[in-house]
């Protein structure tokens, strides 16, 4: 859509999108997940990037990676060996899974980016000791990156960073909600161009361009009149616009998510008073959970749950990474929680390509139908 334009152009290529950040002498860091402490990295002046995985073949990755490795591992290991992401000058590895703390290890080996951080946050979230932890490991890391490049990050800049960030993610909020409220004002591509988008630009533009989104969607310059079922859809990541289209063609339309390319990336905003740091850290154990963290045996379930009820949804589609292990392992306890409240569900295992339309127009078609 024209009035998108900037979101799709970043979102079609950002490697030139980057790059021209680059030739205004930005240095930009790569991350995988959103427990990655992005206020520190913008706070040091830094430009922080989403890697999504490649787009083309994967070959150079195989002789380092399983071909049970998920394809967003494989992926940017293939990127990042085929010269692809010439333009980072560092990456930073939460350790949210087994792959990804063993990518790290040979990413480490195998490039040369510079900078080089595994960010190891607290798995569980519900002890007494988790948020000292969380902080110390944050600590940690803003150390580590003003030694490893050359900068220093003042609690001022911090809290500015925070300032920013709560503005982007209450921003993405209210895109969302005005959506659940009324779906025809924005297409299912539009809004992941949009949230995708979010991860790559420049979080500056980002300030002014957000707010001039809802003003437009207040005023319904981009209704389409998309109707249809109500539908929630939860996973790891989706880097397929085109599902959204899918969808909407059978006669569905996806009302919010549970993506950390999603609602998890926006979800919950930075206290303001106090230690910057212990703020950040405040949020990563209050915010909703994925399935690489543990709050309760049950709180995933209750989440969803309430998700749906809250957005007036109709069913629940899971789009799984394959071989994405947390997510496989949630899958079985999200589904009982569904079925125990009468919540029909679907379950779609995907890779870096999706499957042809017309076998996910039969599968998606049947699902709406039964709803």
């Amino acid at each position: 859509m024209e009035k998108l334009s900037d979101f799709y152009e970043a979102v079609s290529d950002a490697g030139n999108y980057i790059r021209k950040l680059k030739d205004r002498g930005r240095k930009v860091l790569g991350y995988f997940c959103s427990y990655t402490p992005e206020e520190i990295i913008l706070a040091a002046g830094i430009h922080p990037v989403r890697l999504f995985g490649t787009e083309g073949n994967i070959t150079l990755a195989d002789a380092h990676l399983q071909s049970y490795t998920c394809s967003l591992a494989r992926g940017a290991l293939e990127d990042a060996l085929s010269g692809r992401l010439d333009f980072l000058d560092g990456t930073v590895f939460p350790h949210t899974c087994d792959t990804i703390q063993r990518l790290s290890d040979i990413w480490r080996l195998n490039t040369n980016f510079g900078f080089f951080a595994d960010v190891v946050l607290p798995v569980k979230l519900n002890t007494e000791s988790a948020r000292e932890y969380m902080k110390d490991v944050l600590q940690r890391f803003r150390a580590d990156l003003e030694k490893g490049m050359g900068v220093t990050i003042t609690d001022r800049a911090l809290e500015e960073s925070i300032e920013k960030y709560n503005m982007i993610r209450s921003c993405l909020k209210t895109i969302y909600e005005l959506r659940s409220t009324d779906p025809g004002i924005l297409t299912g591509s539009d809004l992941h161009a949009i949230v995708k988008g979010s991860m790559i630009m420049d979080r500056d533009y980002l300030l002014g361009r957000l707010p001039e989104v809802i003003e437009m969607l207040e005023e319904k310059e981009f209704s389409t009149g998309t109707g249809g079922k109500r539908i929630v859809l939860t996973g790891s990541i989706c880097d397929h616009p085109d599902i959204y289209t899918i969808f909407e063609k059978s006669g569905g339309v996806v009302v919010w998510d549970d993506l950390c390319t999603g609602s998890r990336y926006f979800e919950g905003l930075t206290g303001t008073d106090g230690d910057p740091v212990a703020a950040i850290a405040d949020r990563y154990i209050e915010r909703q959970i994925c399935p690489a963290k543990h709050m309760s045996n049950t709180v995933r379930g209750e989440n969803i749950v309430e998700m749906v009820r809250r957005n007036n949804a109709r069913g629940v589609v899971f789009l799984l990474l394959k071989f994405c292990d947390p997510h496989d392992f949630d899958y079985p306890y999200m589904k009982e929680f569904l079925d125990r409240e009468n919540i029909p569900s679907m379950l779609l295992e995907i890779e870096d390509q999706l499957p042809s339309e017309g076998q996910l127009m039969t599968r998606f078609e049947t699902f709406i139908h039964m709803l």
